[in-house]
């Protein structure tokens, strides 16, 4: 969702240097001789002149050719939560355990939430201890060929579940990780998939002879 571009010119209060901008929403981030992060108010009244992206405060970065119009319209246009999670039209997706019901508002204006018992494209089970982890197991079937779970679960220090022990349970039901997203102002979502079987290794062919073999006399 994010964007990135190596040898982009930056004109920073702080000077002038070579460097990589990167944009993941919500930062535009400059790493170079000199860096800088931007984001909230930093990023309004963004506009381009020639091959520059240039910011309120007179901070510009010079892009590729053709490159300008894209970064302004990527920033100017963040993904939404739902497409950070990968929800699209016409998936099969199941909520279990999630009591979010901005979240469940914010689904049903894409996809058309209900029951499945196959073919799920996308699993949101909340989890608020080690025992949760056993639904996994119940809902393993149920997943499509590119079924993935995002497990939801509180952050901060309060939190009943560390993400090392929810990591631990998961890949210990065969499953290994893959992205990690802010799901809200208290809840993170961390996405797994199944993991895949090694490859079995070519057995070599065994030759018969046509006819059989028979002793001389």
């Amino acid at each position: 969702m994010g964007k990135e571009a190596s040898g982009v010119w930056g004109q920073l209060s702080d000077g002038d240097s070579e460097g990589k901008l990167l944009w993941e929403p919500p930062k535009l981030i400059f790493r170079g001789a000199v860096r800088g992060i931007y984001q909230g108010h930093a990023l309004r009244n963004l506009r381009i002149e020639n091959d520059d992206l240039v910011l309120s405060d007179g901070t510009r970065f010079t892009l590729e050719p053709g490159q300008a119009e894209k970064w302004l319209h990527a920033i100017q246009n963040p993904p939404s939560r739902l497409d950070k999670l990968g929800v699209k039209p016409g998936m099969t997706v199941v909520v279990d355990g999630v009591e979010d019901e901005a979240f469940i508002a914010e689904l049903e204006t894409r996809i058309e939430l209900g029951e499945a018992e196959e073919g799920v494209d996308l699993l949101f089970l909340g989890v608020e201890d080690l025992a949760d982890f056993d639904r996994i197991e119940d809902w393993e079937g149920a997943l499509g060929p590119k079924g993935a779970i995002w497990i939801v679960a509180q952050k901060g220090k309060g939190a009943p579940l560390k993400d090392v022990e929810i990591l631990e349970a998961v890949r210990g039901l065969g499953f290994v990780d893959t992205k990690v997203c802010a799901f809200s102002q208290s809840h993170t979502a961390l996405r797994f998939v199944k993991r895949k079987a090694p490859k079995a290794e070519a057995k070599p062919a065994v030759v018969e002879d046509d006819a059989p073999f028979d002793d001389e006399e």
